[in-house]
């Protein structure tokens, strides 16, 4: 009788099991999005350049969700982000966040936001101000 000890599953299981509070860390539990955690985020990772009322190096966020983008009259946006036919919302902010180079070539903004979750978040929070 020969015995093999296969480590494969038990560490794969253990794998997920620690990364499932990560997930329910960083939602409501439900799944969703949590627009608390993403303004605690815009806080930390988005407010050097952003504001909610006042244009800073990037555009006021009041009210991003659903407005064209490169609206704002009083914001010197990038030739590229003006004649942009696109409008903020859950899908078209993802991928701005993911990488806003590829969604418009030539706009100045250098910053992403690689995780998923944290994306999620900071959209949910841009959601609530109105």
């Amino acid at each position: 009788m020969s015995w093999r000890i296969s480590l494969t599953k038990p560490l794969s299981t253990l794998l997920m099991l620690a990364l499932v509070p990560l997930a329910v860390w960083s939602s409501d539990g439900d799944g969703s999005a949590n627009p608390e955690r993403g303004k605690e985020i815009y806080e930390s990772r988005c407010f050097a350049c952003h504001s909610i009322d006042d244009n800073r190096v990037g555009p006021k966020h009041l009210g991003v969700f659903g407005r064209k983008a490169g609206s704002i009259a009083d914001y010197d946006y990038s030739k590229s982000v003006k004649k942009a036919k696109i409008t903020w919302n859950e899908k078209t902010l993802d991928a701005w966040l993911t990488d806003p180079e590829a969604l418009i070539p030539g706009q100045k903004m250098g910053y992403q936001v690689s995780d998923a979750a944290d994306r999620a978040d900071i959209i949910a929070y841009l959601k609530t101000v109105k």
